[in-house]
């Protein structure tokens, strides 16, 4: 593991003793470990999603995908991944924009429906992430076993997935994301986080139903945009913790790996650029370079002409030319 780096910008303050010498720090972890039930869910979560997309090949074979299946699909695919990307990530996580009470409630409520966990919780864990990114502490490096190539495989799959089910301990919101938890809205949705994954499986069967009047239909947008929609979701967001953190190009200077992959700039909506985020985390857009995508920073450019979005942090010339890796 490499060295701790500095709690960067956005998440909170790690110095305790600048709010007073006396007042006790607020733990980083929960006083309770995961208990049995709550990490079958999150396995069930995990790998009832994942064997839907491993059988979405043969099932797709010749019959059981209609463009009603593939338009459903994408359109929840946008929703709760941009709900991803540009809600839970760039604006709760790191503040990169303010959103008006509006976007902020529908960023909640779309980044709950990809089913990565409450935004209270999301926020937290990727908070811990940043403090320690790839050093001890760090909830999903892939370097936490070490550098041979055994290690980084084993690394790989546990940065990828197993974290969220085999490890024991749970990040604490108080300590990492108080901020939300004094938001009256965002504690609320948090709090609802059970039907809006309910409203997120249910929804596209029931509209598949109904466009086609068939339970056929209603069966085949489920199987699609509901299971196969969540795992392909969850596995490009996990890779941004994984492969982003393992293979790619350093373009600027950071304290840990993490680095740039382009194959998974459009899948991941731009978080891929995942190099310049770690350098500048604050920073509204991630793909800084010429011919770097990032959908992402495109619609909260959108949202921000709109008036939704204010006080947008977008990249700084100067802070990026003194980051930059030199060729």
């Amino acid at each position: 593991m490499t060295a701790v780096p500095e709690t960067p910008a956005g998440a909170p303050a790690a110095d305790e003793a600048a709010a007073g010498a006396k007042r006790t720090p607020i733990p980083e972890y929960e006083p309770e470990l995961r208990g049995r039930a709550e990490r079958f869910t999150v396995f069930a979560f995990v790998f009832i999603p994942l064997i839907a997309l491993l059988a979405s090949v043969p099932f797709f074979w010749g019959w059981g995908l209609s463009l009603v299946d593939i338009a459903i699909a994408s359109v929840f695919y946008l929703i709760s991944g941009l709900g991803i990307t540009v809600g839970f990530h760039r604006h709760f996580t790191h503040g990169s924009f303010r959103a008006n009470r509006a976007l902020k409630i529908a960023l909640a409520i779309a980044g709950s429906m990809a089913i990565e966990g409450s935004v209270v919780k999301w926020v937290a864990d990727h908070r811990r992430h940043h403090k320690y990114s790839d050093a001890e502490g760090d909830p999903h490096s892939p370097w936490r076993f070490g550098d041979d190539w055994k290690s980084v495989a084993k690394g790989l799959y546990y940065a990828h997935m197993a974290w969220m089910y085999l490890d024991d301990k749970k990040t604490s919101p108080r300590r990492f994301a108080p901020d939300l938890l004094k938001d009256k809205d965002i504690v609320l949705i948090d709090k609802l986080f059970v039907p809006i994954v309910l409203f997120s499986l249910g929804a596209p069967a029931l509209i598949g139903g109904l466009v086609t009047m068939s339970w056929w239909g209603a069966l085949t947008a489920f199987f699609w945009a509901s299971l196969v929609r969540v795992a392909l979701l969850h596995h490009v967001t996990w890779s941004i913790n994984s492969i982003c953190h393992t293979i790619g190009e350093e373009n600027f200077e950071v304290r840990d790996r993490s680095r740039n992959v382009w194959w998974l700039a459009i899948p991941s909506f731009g978080e891929s650029w995942h190099n310049l985020h770690h350098a500048d985390p604050t920073c509204a857009r991630h793909g800084v370079m010429k011919g770097q995508i990032d959908i992402s920073a495109r619609v909260i450019w959108i949202f921000e002409k709109f008036g939704w979005a204010t006080k947008v942090r977008w990249p700084d010339n100067e802070r990026l030319a003194a980051k930059r890796v030199s060729v």
